[in-house]
């Protein structure tokens, strides 16, 4: 049986699509099979992440609807031969598909795959427990910014009133440089505002926006696509291995690095 990871926020354009894409891409190149789901009803976007929004024959409303198998709606990654995606409709009312026909579609998958990844609407209303309610653990994603912060913290709340095995912490867009100078909250003061545990640090790189552009995951030996690698493993083998962006700031030589990134 799969273990089912929804990836959630509250607030919307924290980069739960993007970490949804390239966790999943990272977890198929460790030899697991991994689907990744899509139930932003009407608001879908994870087929354009992934660079497949061309392939979709059959979606997600479809096999709720019994005008297709789940089989044949799933379309599989043109690079990471064991991921594949269940996209959402763009042209459905929202509010016909109810959560226990997403979990009806979830538990089907759970017979074919190591992981189901959830990537879940933005927001706390009916589209957000939609994708809970299927769900057996939990990625609240945050990025460094008051905001972001305050809508996780809510949504851990409400997330604790599920039956969930788990509830974690990813923090996105982090930059080293501006950690280093005070001018970005810190990852471990983040940390301590949560009652959860961290498992993932993703930094700001230049190499996501590329890979949305061209489709598909980030650069294996970029930044990001090192701390995607090292978020699946922490998942995967129940590590907590944290990357240090900070780290190459500090010093003298860092000292150096920040005033040079600050004046390009």
């Amino acid at each position: 049986m799969a273990r089912k990871l929804v990836v959630t926020s509250g607030k919307g354009g924290v980069g739960k699509t993007t970490i949804c894409a390239n966790l999943g891409a990272k977890l198929a190149r460790l030899k697991l099979r991994v689907c990744i789901l899509d139930v932003d009803i009407g608001l879908n976007n994870l087929d354009v992440v992934m660079g497949v929004e061309h392939k979709i024959i059959y979606d997600i409303v479809d096999c709720i609807e019994g005008k297709c198998r789940i089989k044949q709606a799933l379309i599989q990654d043109k690079n990471e031969p064991y991921l594949y995606i269940m996209p959402s409709t763009q042209s459905f009312n929202a509010g016909k598909v109810n959560k226990l026909q997403i979990k009806s579609i979830v538990d089907e998958l759970s017979s074919l795959f190591d992981y189901i990844i959830i990537d879940c609407p933005a927001g706390i209303d009916l589209g957000f427990h939609r994708a809970v309610f299927s769900a057996s653990e939990a990625i609240v994603v945050t990025t460094p910014h008051i905001s972001a912060i305050k809508d996780a913290s809510k949504v851990v709340d409400i997330l604790s009133t599920y039956e969930l095995y788990s509830i974690k912490l990813v923090i996105n867009r982090i930059r080293g440089d501006l950690m280093a100078n005070n001018e970005m909250l810190k990852v471990e003061d983040i940390s301590k505002l949560f009652d959860i545990e961290l498992i993932g640090v993703i930094p700001e790189d230049d190499n996501i926006v590329t890979s949305l552009n061209d489709g598909g995951a980030v650069a294996n030996n970029s930044k990001a696509g090192k701390a995607f690698a090292q978020l699946a493993e922490n998942i995967q083998y129940n590590t907590n291995k944290i990357i240090n962006f900070q780290k190459n700031y500090t010093g003298l030589f860092g000292f150096i690095k920040r005033k040079l990134k600050r004046n390009i």
